[in-house]
């Protein structure tokens, strides 16, 4: 059993009172820059009579006022909200106030900004700055902070840890980082489970404060062999002289250092969990994960799944506009060649389009319609094969499923647009063959459709890919080139004569 130290140093002076605070905090923060570059430039423009020493006293001390200001401003605030505040600025004032965070308060800031704000924040520190952020957190969080870090921090920073953080950050970086091995904490609290729970009660009472996210003590062997789990309430309402043994829980979730974070997150999720063990290959207690370590993997999943669909990976909003562009160079360049490859299916037909130049005009809707449809059924089969709903058993009914729905969509709304374009043209003696043709070619593409909707997330999956990696791309190529196929190919069947 070891001592949990708990530090306080950081959520000392912060406050949590309502969800706005992070957005008050951040026009709080953009207001006093504002105002610091009014009236220091205010400042300049009045001290041109004066001497160049005198001037830049007076500025410097204009200048000092506003950091100070900054600076208490910045430190009543939650690091979490810090990171919001700098994510949310533009690469110059994100610096400006970012020198102001306090140190002992800057390592945490570090671990709650995005991977790409992270980058820029770390190359504006000095290896002295970064040594002694790192060093005000745990292991499994300079562990998380590590890669982001250069080789020469990391080295330094090793070999000022005791012996046993030493090992647990080797065990913590040895592991992939989508890994649970990864994420786990090594700070949890363990009992014997041949002791009495008045033995872990007056354990209990020797922590200052238990680790963050405590709902249970883990219940070990002497050889540290996890045996299960001991709940908080468990140690309350049962008689002192029980002993751990006939308390505890044995059917506990038992995760593995290798198994999948986004996995784990889910089992949280479904089951409610606030803690779970991490055993290793022979069954010894090696860390816990906890909610929050959860709730990240949750978020960072679904970020990354909003990103991936429309082809792009995670972005700094205020970094360069050449390192931005080049982000979104891959799938740009294949939706023009896709946008080229559906204009060549268009200038086939141009022969049926000169003859009933109505086509052009509702050529777009079929397109369009399908897109939404298609968009939609593979939004729903990106989600399921997140969270673990798809599998072979089920795929052929999943396709039947969506099939006869697009049939039944097709038949309602191809017959609505049917009966709209028949109107739009009812004084032309093509307003028969326009209506029906609407209807047919907007029921084949939302057929089609929902085949690809399906087809595109579970083959990138079975290839090892992201599932909604450039989804949207390739679904708007489909519906767009199938969608002007079908309805001009109809078209000339439809207007040959």
């Amino acid at each position: 059993m070891t001592q949990y130290e708990h530090n306080e140093s950081v959520e000392a002076e912060t406050s949590y009172k309502n969800l706005d605070d992070a957005q008050k905090a951040l026009s709080e923060v953009q207001e006093l820059l504002r105002k610091q570059r009014v009236v220091e430039s205010v400042v300049h423009n009045q001290q041109s009579h004066v001497s160049i020493e005198r001037q830049h006293l007076v500025e410097a001390m204009v200048h000092r006022q506003h950091v100070s200001e900054l600076a208490e401003k910045l430190a009543h605030l939650h690091p979490a909200d810090v990171a919001y505040v700098l994510e949310s600025l533009p690469q110059e004032d994100r610096l400006v106030v970012w020198e102001q965070v306090r140190a002992g308060q800057d390592g945490h800031v570090l671990l709650e900004v995005s991977d790409s704000v992270r980058d820029t924040l770390i190359r504006a520190m000095s290896t002295s700055e970064l040594i002694v952020a790192a060093q005000t957190l745990d292991t499994d969080e300079i562990a998380e902070l590590a890669p982001n870090l250069p080789h020469d921090v990391v080295n330094q920073l090793t070999s000022k840890l005791s012996l046993e953080e030493r090992d647990q950050l080797r065990t913590a970086l040895s592991y992939p980082e989508d890994s649970v091995g990864a994420h786990m904490d090594f700070d949890m609290i363990t009992v014997r489970d041949d002791v009495t729970l008045e033995v872990v009660l007056r354990y209990l009472r020797r922590f200052e404060a238990m680790p963050d996210q405590t709902d249970q003590v883990f219940v070990i062997d002497r050889d540290g062999f996890f045996k299960g789990a001991l709940p908080l309430d468990r140690i309350l309402v049962n008689e002192p002289d029980v002993m751990v043994s006939d308390a505890m829980k044995q059917e506990v979730l038992m995760l593995e250092a290798l198994d999948d974070m986004y996995e784990t997150a889910q089992a949280f999720e479904r089951y409610d969990l606030v803690s779970a063990p991490v055993l290793d290959d022979s069954g010894r207690l090696i860390g816990r994960i906890t909610v929050n370590e959860a709730l990240d993997a949750i978020r960072e999943e679904t970020e990354s799944e909003i990103l991936s669909s429309a082809g792009l990976k995670e972005e700094d909003l205020f970094a360069s506009v050449w390192e931005s562009a080049k982000n979104r160079w891959l799938w740009l360049g294949l939706n023009l060649c896709t946008a080229f490859f559906a204009s060549r299916v268009i200038g086939t037909f141009e022969d049926t389009i000169a003859k009933v130049v109505a086509l052009a005009a509702l050529m777009p809707i079929v397109a369009g319609i399908a897109g939404n449809s298609g968009n939609q059924t593979m939004t729903l089969m990106i989600r399921s094969i997140a969270l673990g709903q798809v599998n072979s058993s089920n795929l052929l009914f999943l396709l039947k499923r969506e099939m006869l729905i697009a049939l039944m969509n097709g038949l309602l709304w191809g017959g609505l647009a049917g009966l709209f374009a028949w109107a739009l043209y009812a004084g032309s003696p093509q307003a028969i063959s326009l209506g029906v043709l609407m209807a047919l070619a907007i029921l084949l593409n939302l057929i089609i459709a929902a085949f690809i909707g399906i087809a595109v997330p579970v083959s990138l999956q079975r290839a090892g890919r992201d599932p909604a990696m450039g989804s949207s791309v390739l679904l708007t190529f489909t519906t767009d080139s199938m969608g002007f196929l079908i309805f001009l190919g109809l078209a000339t069947l439809f207007f040959s004569g």
